[in-house]
């Protein structure tokens, strides 16, 4: 059984997002453990997300949101721990005028293949970072790209509770992966 480790954004996903749903209702998912949710320190997220990753007795899958994403890619690059495969779900765009300052040490994201399969899922009316954003980071990254229509910012405020289709998408993407 693989474990997921969760990943979750600025302010770490509140009950409503559907990370912490699907958390709740499956006992392979845990959270990884940055020292402030809202005040993101990369070299912190770094070390909390390899940390969460030594901690598995298998490669586990990530799921990540918003700027975890871009801490992927950057925790990707050094990591001292193997995942098995990254769902990577609505990339910020750094150059976004709605990109949080105090996320400004996430910026330039590496360019190069993640070493690791991994899908991005976007949408179209992301507040946060364009389709072609996406599009263009999932090309870099090497990861398979899936559009999902104009949905916002993939989150609560964009009207996701469950969210049962990213849990379809994360189980024919783990799928693959065995």
């Amino acid at each position: 059984m693989r474990d997921i480790i969760m990943v979750p954004g600025i302010g770490g996903s509140g009950e409503a997002h559907w990370q912490s749903r699907w958390e709740a209702a499956d006992p392979r998912m845990r959270r990884f453990s940055p020292s402030n949710w809202d005040r993101p320190d990369l070299e912190d997220w770094i070390a909390a997300l390899d940390r969460a990753a030594g901690q598995s007795e298998n490669e586990p899958l990530l799921v990540a949101h918003s700027l975890s994403c871009l801490l992927v890619a950057h925790w990707a690059r050094r990591a001292a721990h193997r995942v098995s495969g990254a769902l990577l779900v609505a990339p910020p765009d750094p150059r976004s005028p709605a990109f949080p300052p105090e996320a400004a040490g996430f910026a330039d994201p590496p360019v190069t293949a993640l070493p690791f399969l991994s899908l991005v899922i976007a949408s179209s009316d992301d507040p946060f970072g364009s389709l072609d954003y996406a599009r263009t980071k999932a090309d870099a990254w090497g990861s398979e790209f899936m559009g999902i229509g104009a949905r916002g910012h993939i989150n609560e405020k964009s009207g996701f509770g469950e969210w049962p289709e990213g849990r379809a998408a994360l189980a024919a993407f783990e799928a693959r992966l065995r």
